[in-house]
């Protein structure tokens, strides 16, 4: 399908997800109940999702089919193990599709040293889209997992919380925000890829549940610099 044809606002999108820890098993609670199709994969195949399938009614699914004529697709997974996501991974998806990224770098508690983001300043989400050869949207990396399924408010409620999204490609980057729009939250474009480390753990605005001017003025406030628990 043409970028152009995909519309987030209709129910019944093709959607896959790559992880179903916390944030990828709530997004697919979510988004079945929206009303889309859900395809659902993790490392250990698809008989360990048989509980969550049948909860939601998401199809589980290997990794190497999450993607498959999906229009949007999520990759939940953490970084240390986006090396090893089977190689062509989303060459079946729908054209057009969005890439979401909700990685994030913990290198002292669980990654481990990455040198491209240390040494050379590569965004998380940067060296997420070069592995996966694919340009992705970074979003959902601040959010607690819980709040996906509880926080959720229609538009104009005060009590609504904003979500950052970071990428290059525009069009993709709008599909990204209405279906987040639709999930029951606001966002704010938080730049470009290389502009993501805004939102990376350690600055204002990751883990921040406040409104859309809540959320412009943590961006704005982000030092490039790396905290020292956040690094290797």
């Amino acid at each position: 399908m043409h970028r152009a044809c995909i519309d987030t606002r209709r129910r019944g999108m093709q959607i896959g997800i790559i992880g179903a820890g916390n944030i990828g098993g709530n997004l697919t609670r979510r988004l079945t109940a929206l009303g889309h199709d859900v395809a659902v994969a993790n490392s250990r195949g698809p008989e360990t999702l048989k509980e969550l399938a049948e909860e939601t009614g998401a199809t589980a699914v290997r990794a190497t089919d999450a993607a498959k004529g999906a229009q949007v697709v999520v990759v939940t997974v953490p970084l240390k193990a986006v090396p090893d996501l089977p190689g062509g991974l989303l060459d079946g998806a729908a054209e057009g599709a969005a890439v979401i990224d909700t990685g994030n770098y913990y290198p002292q508690q669980r990654d481990g040293r990455i040198a491209a983001i240390e040494d050379e300043g590569v965004t998380e989400s940067r060296w997420t889209e070069r592995h996966l050869g694919h340009p992705v949207i970074k979003a959902f990396n601040g959010t607690y997992a819980q709040d996906i399924l509880d926080r959720h408010r229609p538009a104009g409620d005060p009590e609504r919380i904003a979500l950052p999204v970071a990428g290059d490609d525009e069009a993709a980057k709008r599909i990204v925000r209405e279906l987040i729009d639709q999930l029951g939250f606001d966002t704010v474009d938080a730049g470009g890829i290389d502009d993501s480390w805004r939102q990376q753990p350690g600055t204002p605005v990751y883990g921040l549940r406040e409104g859309v001017e809540g959320v412009r003025k943590a961006l704005a406030e982000a030092s490039p610099e790396r905290p020292a628990d956040f690094r290797g």
